[in-house]
């Protein structure tokens, strides 16, 4: 098979090489798929990278943890009806060596989610990480139905799928955005009410939104730079469930927090319950076919432009994912 793999971390262009390996062939309770189009995400970039500590777990890894595709291969104790079948996959390069970035990869059957025919590949093809962490980001603590959410960086990729699923759940959802001109496409990402960081004071606008109310929980991009705020609009027994930070040691205004007993619950996608994980590929399925949950696409690069494509995700310009098709 095609594949571009890398066997050191580094900048995109001077490890990530392209060629042929042997086909992968799926062992008990696996799938093989033959990948249609893989998804980049910021976690694939910092494997790649050596960033937040990590190193090389394999001599050589094929990236990307997200793809769309067809089941073509199963293995033993998979049902055969399965040959065929249109899927997502998800954790595809989650302690596992080989990941999306291939003519093939295998991935437990579970992680390879039926995807039906009204959704293009490039959307289902960048889902996994991002979604599966807003889905837990939202709903980590039990339904929302009733409850007032916060979305901060709404347009980004976890963002936009914490947006959806949190207003299918039935939550009234808050986004915040950092420039006046992305309000409209928050607004129609889902969002009941958008605030643009840049313009006021962000505590103030969001308790207006909610008409004085304060907010039940947060799903949080910045957990350090937005310590102070959410203090400020989170309910009491309100929850802050974060899955990013700028600082990674940031401070913690540890008494304000406990006397409002806040929860804060930190998330990395690689290491969610299972049952979680697939509670979230039937809702961010479901979000998909209804047209919810749509990401903008900025390119779509064929495997030979791998560099290219991490390049773009790395550009703080890019607007939107990016995806390689196979």
């Amino acid at each position: 098979m095609r594949a571009a793999w890398y066997e050191k971390q580094g900048p995109a262009a001077e490890v990530l090489r392209l060629g042929e390996m042997p086909d992968p062939q799926p062992g008990p309770g696996e799938v093989r798929v033959r990948v249609t189009a893989s998804g980049i995400h910021v976690g694939d970039i910092g494997k790649r990278h050596g960033y937040w500590g990590s190193t090389m777990s394999y001599p050589r890894v094929i990236p990307h943890g997200d793809g769309s595709g067809v089941i073509d291969v199963v293995g033993q104790g998979v049902d055969p009806a399965r040959i065929g079948e249109r899927v997502w996959v998800y954790l595809a390069q989650s302690y596992r060596p080989f990941g999306t970035a291939a003519e093939y990869t295998v991935v437990p059957a579970a992680h390879a989610v039926p995807l039906p025919s009204a959704v293009p590949d490039e959307q289902a093809a960048g889902l996994g990480i991002p979604g599966i962490t807003a889905h837990r980001a939202i709903f980590a603590d039990g339904p929302v139905t009733g409850q007032r959410v916060l979305v901060t960086g709404a347009l980004g990729a976890v963002g936009r799928a914490a947006v959806a699923v949190a207003r299918r759940g039935g939550a009234t959802v808050v986004a915040t955005v950092r420039h006046p001109e992305q309000v409209p496409a928050a607004l129609a990402a889902g969002a009941h009410h958008v605030v643009d960081v840049s313009s006021g004071d962000a505590a103030d606008q969001i308790l207006a939104a909610t008409a004085g109310e304060p907010v039940d929980r947060v799903a949080e991009l910045a957990f350090d730079a937005n310590l102070e705020l959410n203090e400020k609009i989170l309910a009491y027994n309100g929850v802050i469930a974060t899955y990013a930070t700028g600082d990674s040691s940031p401070r913690i205004p540890y008494w304000p927090y406990a006397f409002k007993n806040i929860t804060v619950r930190f998330l990395s996608n690689d290491d969610f319950p299972e049952e979680a994980n697939e509670a979230a590929a039937r809702a961010l399925t479901e979000a998909l076919v209804a047209g919810d949950l749509v990401y903008p696409i900025a390119a779509e690069l064929p495997l030979s432009e791998i560099v290219r494509a991490h390049e773009l995700v790395e550009a703080p310009t890019t607007a939107g994912r990016v995806v390689i098709k196979l």
